[in-house]
């Protein structure tokens, strides 16, 4: 009989429960042993929801405090030493260092940040040196499980790979190949298989996710031997080889060949796999995992489509050898659908969460099994499919014939940057180093109250609009007496910077409590996109004017670009990405022209997702780099030469689309760089890069306040690299998340770095 499994779990809870608990602790208000409590009520919570969903074999260790790479890297002792001052590994006090780092005189900074593949998830990069010693050192996972079988959960032990873990990391000062550390790091992942072998899981899970990426043949020749010495410590067990995100195409003839009992396929990234697979024979020892069910997306799986590869998988190696799963983990979807009320109940009808995706798995694993009264549910799944492609919700015609109208002019900017730049020089009227910051600052207990009880009808609008112009004018005149040169208005009216404009474009629709994890504790509310997308009304312009009438300096107008409204929303799956975010562009473009007539000078429009859509295989990426360079150009090119058009990206790798950013064509780009000392810049250096770029000179993810040094440092590093004519200076992100009390003094400290270079370089 077939398997109903899953591949992971949301962690933060279905109200943020972990994220409360973790900051809690952060203030010093709840204890070591109330935290490690709270992280055990809510393992056992999930593991129990996902049993009532139906779910027969339940992952164990997809828990986490902060990120899972940081879990397995410090399960395995690669704890830089710099941060075993504060505690043994497993210890918080040097978990939560390398995570966000320590403040104060003598405190240490953070480790890197970057995307988890293509998600708007970030992971800490873990830190090798050559020298490095691997052990067993935080038995996290082996734990876990013990606890998940003193409470009779069906469990399956889940671990990221060796191979995905040194792909993902960072070797110190770039001196050598992580993967040369793999025969190191063996006998400690062998270890803990054997361990959790003899505490009893059934089959242990190793995901390896970089295999769905283009591997060197180099480091596919890695994975027999690997997987031989894996498979003997985890003896009767046996591995669940989990791969998600894209295909394995080419990959197969090594796979097929591993001492493995299950193999996972993504088959809705990568629906072709399985026929590719089967062409070329299953192994009789091998089981087939099939992820039919999205586990990145909310819409309700098309139960009869998710049936045929099933069908064909059983029919080719027997039930018996048969997983019904997720493509993925379901980190990247909310918890459950349940408290959505306010949702329109039509759209409220097309959608599925986590709890209610496997709800779907349980449903295809029953459909398998002959004689099993599912036409009911398949009845409803062809029922909603209907509703949704009959739905007048889905097509507006005036946005349909708005891109069919669109010429290649309509995304180019009138003029060459260096014809631009003088013009905009002259306006603006700007010293060499310019400061300013990403855009958003402190979202203050205050300013959550007030959107609070506007929600709840507690406030009028008059009232609330006179709290928000409050807190723009205080942090306008904040910034003029650090003596920022370019202001912002500090987004106190927004909650997020895609769920803000989610809220009022139209073919969006915003939930309460659909939390998803980006970093850490910082969670966002994906908005929905169900139809096509058009702006009705300016939706900054007010406040963006009210701001400017309070300064002589310029005001930087702060959108955010279509691409990273796309990445960072559930998308509609029924038309190519292509189109909804061009379509998402054209609104952008109708509100840039709109703020430029009302006189604001420079306009942000910032892209921290651009980076994260590129696809994982090399030959689909010049596809995507073509039309997300046209959204970015459609929503910035309707402007006049003198206003100045800003972007901003962060925490990605950017070797490889440099020659992409360039042709985004923006007057200045903004990225992160501090966190991975200045190291990005190296791409901008070796393409050339023609217009200006802000190098982000301290990380806002850490509660650490840089002193004027350590980012005048920073700043002599990126004059080696660029001249500075084209250098900016501001932090590597927006100010939200951070406190005021952290946030004034580096801003003090940054603009007098950027006094004491601009000094040096006159």
């Amino acid at each position: 009989m077939a398997i109903a499994a899953n591949l992971g779990f949301p962690r933060i809870g279905k109200n943020r429960e972990l994220k409360r608990q973790i900051e809690s602790y952060w203030q010093g208000e709840t204890s070591v042993d109330a935290l490690r409590a709270a992280g055990e009520q809510l393992r056992a919570e999930h593991w129990g929801l996902q049993v009532a969903a139906g779910i027969e074999s339940v992952p164990v260790g997809d828990f986490s405090f902060y990120d899972h790479v940081l879990d397995t890297a410090t399960m395995f002792g690669a704890v830089p030493e710099r941060y075993l001052a504060y505690g043994e590994p497993g210890a918080f006090g040097s978990y939560f260092a390398m995570a966000r780092g320590v403040a104060g005189p003598g405190g240490v900074a953070p480790l890197e940040m970057t995307k988890w593949f293509d998600t708007n998830y970030h992971y800490i990069v873990p830190e090798l040196r050559r020298d490095t010693r691997f052990s067993l050192a935080w038995p996290k996972l082996l734990e876990e499980y013990r606890e998940a079988r003193r409470l009779g959960l069906p469990g399956r032990p889940v671990l990221l790979g060796p191979i995905s873990l040194l792909r993902l990391s960072r070797a110190e000062h770039g001196a050598f190949d992580p993967l040369e550390l793999l025969p190191r790091l063996l006998p400690a992942y062998q270890e803990l298989l054997a361990g959790l072998a003899q505490a009893g899981a059934p089959v242990i899970q190793l995901d390896e996710p970089a295999l769905a990426g283009d591997l060197p043949q180099g480091v596919i020749e890695l994975f027999p031997s690997a997987y031989a010495a894996l498979a003997e410590a985890a003896g009767q067990a046996g591995i669940f080889l989990a791969s998600y995100f894209g295909s394995l195409a080419g990959q197969f003839e090594v796979l097929r060949r591993l001492p493995i009992r299950a193999l996972h396929l993504d088959l809705v990234r990568a629906p072709r796999d399985l026929g590719e697979l089967l062409a070329l024979g299953v192994p009789e020892s091998l089981s087939l995992s099939l992820g039919v069910v999205d586990g990145r997306n909310v819409w309700r799986t098309d139960l009869a489509r998710a049936l045929e590869p099933l069908r064909s998988a059983t029919a080719a190696v027997g039930p018996d050898r048969v997983w019904v799963t997720p493509s993925c983990s379901l980190l990247h979807v909310p918890v459950r659908l349940e408290p959505e009320r306010r949702l329109d109940p039509e759209i409220r009808g097309w959608l599925a969460f986590a709890v209610e995706k496997l709800e779907e798995v349980a449903t295809l694993r029953r459909a398998l099994e002959p004689g099993t009264a599912t036409e009911d549910l398949f009845a409803a799944s062809d029922a909603v499919a209907d509703s949704r492609k009959d739905s007048g919700r889905r097509t507006r015609p005036e946005v349909q014939q708005r891109l069919q109208a669109l010429t290649a002019g309509d995304a180019k900017r009138a003029t060459p940057h260096e014809q631009r730049r003088s013009l905009q020089s002259e306006r603006l009227k700007l010293p060499p180093l310019p400061t300013t910051t990403i855009g958003s600052f402190p979202q203050t207990p205050e300013l959550r109250r007030l959107r609070a009880e506007r929600r709840v009808g507690a406030l009028s609008e008059e009232q609330y609009e006179e709290g928000i112009r409050g807190e723009i004018a205080r942090v306008i005149r904040l910034q003029e007496e650090i003596g920022l040169d370019v202001l912002v208005h500090g987004e106190a009216e927004r909650n997020d910077m895609v769920e803000y404009f989610g809220e009022q474009l139209e073919g969006f629709a915003v939930t309460a409590q659909g939390w998803v994890q980006s970093y850490g504790t910082r969670c966002v509310k994906p908005p929905i996109i169900y139809g096509d997308v058009r702006r009705a009304e300016p939706m900054t312009v007010k406040w963006l004017s009210y701001a400017q009438s309070l300064t002589d300096r310029p005001v930087k107008g702060m959108l955010t670009g279509p691409v990273t409204i796309l990445q960072w929303s559930f998308v509609r799956d029924d038309q190519p990405r292509r189109d909804t975010c061009r379509q998402i562009a054209l609104a952008i473009r109708d509100e840039v022209r709109d703020l430029e007539a009302a006189g604001i000078r420079a306009i942000q429009i910032d892209e921290p997702a651009f980076r994260e859509g590129l696809p994982l295989r090399r030959d689909e990426r010049d596809d995507y780099l073509a039309w997300a360079v046209e959204c970015f150009r459609l929503a910035t090119s309707g402007v006049s030469d003198e206003t100045q058009i800003h972007s901003h990206m962060c925490y990605s790798e950017f070797n490889d689309i440099v020659d992409a950013i360039a042709r985004l064509d923006a007057d200045v780009i903004s990225i992160e760089a501090s966190r991975s000392d200045m190291a990005l810049l190296r791409a901008f250096q070796d393409v050339r890069y023609p217009n200006e770029i802000g190098p982000g000179v301290y990380d806002i993810h850490s509660p650490r306040v840089p002193d004027a040094q350590e980012m005048a440092g920073h700043l002599r590093q990126a004059l080696g690299v660029i001249s500075p004519e084209q250098l900016w200076v501001n932090p590597d992100c927006g100010l939200k998340t951070r406190r005021f009390e952290e946030v004034v003094p580096t801003l003090r400290n940054m603009v007098a770095a950027a006094r004491q270079v601009r000094e040096e370089t006159n």
